[in-house]
């Protein structure tokens, strides 16, 4: 039995989760986590909240409350949220836990006698009025790459670029709003320098698993080299450096929250009064160590917590890392500042109900930004309800079980024997990748569905293996689909009379079909896969925790249902949501950002933001195929490689370039614009150039070696 242990990136708990958040690592990993238990895999799902650093400080400070305080409150708000998203964790931890400081402070002192820490002077804002040094969240400036002028003292929130403080331009202190001086401090360094060679073996040893966002942004920065990392910080709250000459200094959040995953195994296994269980997690080979994060996050769980792990040694390394891109929110990025967000715990105020919840679950399994950047929409959220959700598994549901309800007085239709057994050789060839070999008395219309329930299950479970949820979840989708198409082509309501015995061959089938959809549905769906099991009166195993279910995938493409089995009485398993209900959640969104723009200066609207340009999706590409299109002088079709994906776009240049010139050439393309269909050919992006003084179209390009795929800032 394979042994998963699952991890997802751990929330700050200085804010509540957003929806943004859960497409990004929780969902995912959820939807993981319950497809392994329900294959019958060893699973073990944990997270918890990131409690330490200046973000929580500064939370508190403008609260009014201590950091404590503020983080029991997000803690607990956002464990309640996580809950009632259907979010199966194991075991939801927290850094503030005695235990993570323990271990996060013998972790440290591991590596310093090893050699893998060094103490190093540096050059560090201080702010003079408030006496002390300011940590990377406590300053804010100008990003020195993009110009973003609300950069963060370590990161740029705008373009995701990082940097040292001291590169920041025009910087301010959050605390007294001054400018800051500099001033010598020392620290402790992370000499992650020693592993770039390993780390450039670990990763390409799996890049043929990896995710091209993972690895372009992971290579990148192995291209960079490898700088020595500060894992301690002058900031009065955190993990304390068990160092006498430490005093006032704390472990750096970035190196003691990754330690967290580790201390959080330990206290899920105490309190079930195994100790040293969390060591066949860690530290035994035959486990297998994913690790969900968003795409901000990517560099911290590929490079250095690896280094770490490497540098202390005895644990086992992440397999893989699937991380996402960004979620956005009707075609803007989330903003908790410009109030352009939608909190899970705002969405469950007003869709309280459990239908609701799957339906917001699927809306975003959906869309998820597995390869680029997503949208989630209010209309979208409807019309996925209503047209997919209700309309299409939800009503073959319903039929199914209202006509057995009818005609065999819930109880499973009887077909022959010899019809049983065939069912189960051809499922079991199916998930053995043979030939399906039908017998006599199969109807091509019973062929053409079965075909599909039976090759279906091994093949979503391929896209669950590889991580491709997305695809997943509309395969899933698209057999239901199929089953409404087969029960409509059976018409059982019109043969029952004079040949019922293929009324109840079609309904049998059909009974089966929704047993296997409790099963495929349940980690997307698993409040609905629950009410279907109680509807179908079989054990329920929706891949929760402590489930012991063996492989039940593979199991569903046999008979769930044997002929004379009693069902339950009929119920809806998903409500129609009005368009009205939908309306005022657009409504409610728009006035709340409305409301913001107003209280800014008006003329500060007239200008373009660099989140307008952001919005553009800027990335280098490079044609790899072009053509002219017939009837035009001036437009050539493009194939342009983009490292994650190809685009086609149509440029009108042909009048300067022939296409042979073009095949290699690395150009800048504006990948977010809507597609637009020119003399017929769909354009699905813009490529960017300049003008000369003829008029003539001059294509902007980089200068020096550049990776396709690379955002432009």
């Amino acid at each position: 039995m394979a042994r998963i242990l699952i991890t997802a990136a751990l929330p700050y708990a200085n804010g509540y989760i957003h929806l943004g958040h859960c497409a990004g690592a929780y969902l995912p990993a959820d939807l993981f986590a319950r497809y392994a238990r329900l294959r019958g895999y060893e699973v073990l799902f944990l997270c918890g909240s990131d409690e330490h650093g200046a973000p929580i400080t500064i939370a508190a400070e403008q609260e009014g409350i201590s950091p404590q305080e503020l983080v029991e409150h997000y803690h607990r708000a956002n464990a309640e949220a996580f809950a009632r998203l259907g979010i199966s964790f194991d075991y939801y931890g927290r850094t503030t836990d005695p235990l993570h400081y323990e271990f996060a402070q013998r972790f440290f002192l591991d590596l310093l006698h090893k050699g893998y820490l060094e103490a190093r002077q540096e050059e560090q804002f201080y702010d003079p009025v408030a006496n002390l040094f300011l940590p990377d969240r406590y300053v804010e400036g100008t990003c020195p790459y993009c110009g973003y002028e609300a950069a963060r003292g370590d990161q740029c929130d705008q373009c995701g670029a990082y940097y040292n403080q001291l590169e920041l331009r025009n910087p301010r202190s959050l605390i007294t709003g001054k400018p800051p001086i500099v001033r010598r401090t020392w620290h402790w360094y992370f000499l992650l320098s020693r592993f770039q060679k390993v780390l450039e073996r670990y990763i390409e040893e799996r890049a043929d698993q990896w995710k091209e966002n993972v690895l372009q942004q992971t290579r990148s920065w192995l291209r960079q080299g490898l700088s020595d990392r500060p894992i301690t910080r002058d900031l009065n709250w955190g993990v304390p450096v068990p160092l006498p000459e430490a005093q006032g200094k704390v472990l750096y959040v970035w190196f003691e929250a990754l330690l967290g995953y580790i201390s959080i195994t330990q206290r899920w296994a105490h309190q079930r009064g195994t100790p040293e269980l969390w060591q066949q997690w860690w530290m035994e080979p035959k486990t297998r160590y994913i690790a969900f994060i968003g795409k901000d996050n990517i560099v911290f769980h590929t490079l250095m917590f690896p280094a770490m792990l490497m540098a202390h040694g005895g644990y086992i390394l992440p397999d893989n890392v699937p991380a996402n891109e960004f979620l956005n929110l009707e075609g803007q990025k989330f903003s908790k500042s410009r109030h352009w967000s939608i909190d899970v715990r705002d969405f469950l105020a007003d869709f309280p109900e459990e239908h609701a919840v799957d339906a917001l679950r699927y809306t975003l399994a959906a869309n998820l930004p597995e390869t680029r950047d997503a949208d989630f929409s209010w209309r979208d959220f409807g019309a996925r309800t209503n047209n997919e959700l209700v309309a299409a598994f939800g009503n073959f549901v319903n039929r199914t079980l209202q006509f057995i309800h009818r005609y065999w007085e819930g109880r499973i239709p009887t077909v022959p024997e010899h019809f049983l057994q065939q069912w189960s050789q051809l499922a079991e060839g199916a998930w053995k990748g043979t030939t399906l070999q039908f017998g006599e008395g199969w109807s091509p219309d019973e062929r053409t569905f079965l075909e599909q329930l039976f090759r279906k299950p091994p093949h979503i479970a391929q896209l669950y293996e590889r991580f491709r949820f997305r695809e997943a979840v509309t395969e899933t989708m698209a057999l239901a689909r199929a089953a409404n198409k087969f029960f409509n082509d059976a018409a059982p309501w019109q043969v029952v009379g004079d040949t019922p015995e293929l009324a109840a061959r079609a309904l049998f089938i059909c009974a089966q079909a929704t047993g296997t959809f409790a099963v495929l549905f349940a980690p997307v769906l698993p409040f609905a896969a629950r009410r279907l099991y109680a509807l179908l009166r079989l054990p329920v195993f929706v891949g929760d925790p402590e489930e012991k279910s063996g492989d039940l995938w593979r199991r569903a493409t046999q008979p769930l249902l044997l002929p004379g089995h009693l069902l339950g009485e009929p119920c809806l398993l998903f409500a129609k949501l009005p368009e009205e209900r939908i309306e005022r959640q657009r409504a409610k969104l728009y006035h709340a950002v409305e409301t913001a723009m107003k209280s800014s200066a008006s003329a500060e609207n007239t200008y373009a933001t660099l989140e307008d340009l952001q919005r553009l999706g800027l990335r280098i590409g490079r044609i790899i195929a072009a053509e002219p299109i017939a009837g035009t002088r001036k437009l050539l079709r493009l194939q342009v490689d983009l490292g994650s994906e190809q685009r086609q776009i149509v440029a009108g240049i042909a009048h300067r370039y022939r296409p042979e010139q073009l095949i290699g050439q690395a150009i800048v393309v504006a990948t977010k614009l809507k597609p637009a269909v020119i003399r017929g050919v769909e354009s699905q992006g813009m490529l960017l150039a300049a003008t000369t003084a003829e008029g003539d179209p001059v294509l902007l390009a980089p200068v020096a070696e550049v990776p396709v795929g690379a955002e432009v800032r």
